[in-house]
């Protein structure tokens, strides 16, 4: 009787860890995002606050995370993207692209239009990488919300492979861009690892007008 009891409680014990093991993360493991990133993303209006340099260079230089699985079912992610895409079309920006840590997130999300597509949309593109880019570069001209004043001169390749998460189905996607649109995507992608245009060009120069 006193082995049965002991083998039981040798059993019982591992139990008793993995369920408060588990209440611990039930209460502790619901955030998604930092609670800097919450912030963000919680406490800005529709147009959020568009990271520059050199203000803000520790989030514009810092490789960016994947969203975890967490993150990509949250609430939270589909408000981010939906203010994302205000901002970038907001005529204080007018922009043709943006990535995330241009909003002070560090995670792999860009919003690109999609020049190529009819109705030229913009569309986001979670965990974004460049599988392969290829062709014999273009050299054309660059700017960055995150640079006003300035433009430079960039060489780049005229066709990419993407891969991504679709923001709807939550599934690996993949995708194959040319033109300015590859161009568009090259740019975004480089700031998820930190690299700015202006590290790429062969000349920059100041402008006056946006």
């Amino acid at each position: 009787m006193r082995d049965a009891f002991n083998t039981s409680s040798r059993l019982l014990v591992p139990l008793v860890v993995a369920l408060a093991l588990g209440i611990v993360f039930l209460f502790t493991g619901k955030k998604d995002f930092t609670r800097a990133e919450r912030q963000i993303i919680d406490g800005s209006g529709d147009v959020m606050y568009v990271t520059t340099m050199p203000g803000d260079s520790a989030i514009l230089r810092a490789p960016s995370k994947d969203l975890s699985a967490r993150e990509l079912r949250s609430a939270r992610l589909q408000v981010l993207l939906d203010k994302m895409l205000t901002t970038v079309q907001d005529p204080s920006q007018d922009g043709v692209g943006i990535a995330a840590p241009q909003v002070g997130i560090g995670r792999r999300i860009i919003c690109v239009q999609r020049l190529d597509k009819e109705g030229e949309p913009f569309e986001c593109y979670l965990n974004v990488r460049l599988d392969s880019l290829w062709g014999e570069k273009v050299r054309g001209r660059e700017g960055c919300l995150s640079l006003p004043g300035l433009r430079g001169y960039v060489s780049r390749y005229p066709s990419v492979l993407v891969s991504y998460i679709d923001r709807e189905s939550l599934q690996p996607r993949k995708d194959t861009v040319h033109g300015y649109t590859a161009v568009i995507f090259q740019h975004e992608c480089d700031h998820l690892d930190g690299i700015l245009y202006t590290d790429r060009a062969d000349s920059v120069y100041v402008v006056t007008e946006r």
